[in-house]
């Protein structure tokens, strides 16, 4: 097989202990991966397991590993499916890799490629990519030949945001409608929390809470919304939040991977934080006026939070502002973006010479 043809071997865990972001960000670009007819293969630590349906459900293949990102005997593993199904490519997301994590990889002729938001290594790698607006290019320090896709044009979006886009072309009618999307790693329960807050609003009619069946606070929020007489609802599958994407008239996010997707939508956002990666990133999107940042969540009070909604309410010229800048800066085509950098440098006579030498021997691999 020609390795420049080969598929895209993703490495990526998805657990409680160390969040499940990087893996539904390998899933964004997966998705664009197979618009050109690319094989997209995920080697993942899970828990639950039912997180296996949801690759298999994006015509992904799942390979289960038996060691977290990083651990003792992880790299072999990695190197052995790399070499085992002649990967073009190979995508590192998450913590727990070094810069020698990389390095290895590297020697197998494959293509390596790292999501990284945190800037805290010398890269050796042939591309990084960071979902998020923080930190910015001067904080990436890289080896030779490392290229870098950092800003709002590499914003990983998922197709459910991108289709409605054109139908949310303007702001919804009244009643007042929030839509709580407090992120994939909601350790400390925000979701939960605001979304009692909000509850106790007058001026919000409706709060829909977007959810998986994982987040650490599920049956609670599906206690809440039992007990709120109609006034709130948890949605975890794609179908259902297409329908209330279109409806809401602001939301409530954490400054991760959501908010730009929102963006493309065009939904004004109110944004508590609560990683330093995520506090970096509202304050851009704040700057850009497409969201106000309220600062970090454990500081920002249900008063504060009441006052944010209430002058978003009251003023829709700023609703319809935050709206236009959000659309202008977002345009959901940041994931064929990444793949059209991944795409050039497979194919250029330099890679293709670095996988027509990778050493096939080292390691044996079981048939």
């Amino acid at each position: 097989m020609d390795a420049t043809r080969g598929p895209i071997l993703f490495r990526c865990d998805g657990t409680s202990a160390r969040g499940w972001e990087p893996f539904y960000q390998c899933l964004s670009l997966a998705a664009a991966l197979q618009r050109r007819r690319r094989g997209t293969h995920f080697l993942s630590y899970l828990d639950p397991l039912s997180l296996a349906t949801v690759v298999n459900r994006g015509n992904n293949d799942w390979i289960p590993a038996e060691q977290p990102l990083g651990s003792d005997g992880d790299l072999a593993a990695t190197i052995a499916q790399v070499r085992k199904m002649n990967a073009a490519a190979v995508v590192v997301a998450g913590d727990g890799y070094d810069a020698d994590y990389l390095r290895e990889l590297k020697k197998t002729g494959a293509l390596v490629m790292a999501f990284d938001s945190s800037a805290d290594m010398r890269f050796p790698a042939d591309l990084v990519v960071n979902p998020l607006l923080h930190p910015g290019r001067k904080a990436f320090r890289m080896e030779p030949g490392c290229q870098l896709l950092v800003g709002h044009r590499y914003a990983l979006c998922r197709g459910v945001f991108r289709r409605q886009r054109t139908i949310r072309a303007t702001e919804p009618p009244m009643p007042f409608r929030a839509l709580v999307a407090m992120g994939d790693d909601d350790a400390a329960g925000e979701a939960l929390t605001r979304a009692q807050q909000l509850l106790q609003m007058p001026k919000v009619a409706k709060v829909t809470v977007t959810a998986r069946t994982h987040h650490p606070r599920y049956d609670e929020l599906l206690a809440l919304a039992d007990d709120s007489n109609g006034k709130m609802e948890v949605v975890t599958e794609t179908k259902e939040l297409m329908t209330r994407l279109v409806r809401a008239h602001f939301a409530l996010t954490s400054g991760d991977v959501w908010s730009p997707e929102l963006c493309v939508v065009g939904i004004p956002q109110l944004i508590l934080s609560q990683t330093k990666q995520q506090a970096g990133t509202a304050k851009k999107l704040d700057e850009d006026g497409v969201a106000t940042y309220l600062g970090a969540a454990t500081n920002v009070t249900f008063e504060q939070l009441q006052e944010a909604v209430d002058l978003l309410h009251d003023d829709p010229m700023e609703r319809k502002g935050m709206t236009r800048c959000a659309r202008n800066t977002f345009d959901g085509r940041g994931p064929d973006r990444i793949v059209n950098g991944l795409e050039i440098m497979l194919h250029s006579p330099s890679r293709k010479r670095a996988a027509s030498f990778a050493p096939t021997h080292g390691l044996k691999i079981a048939a």
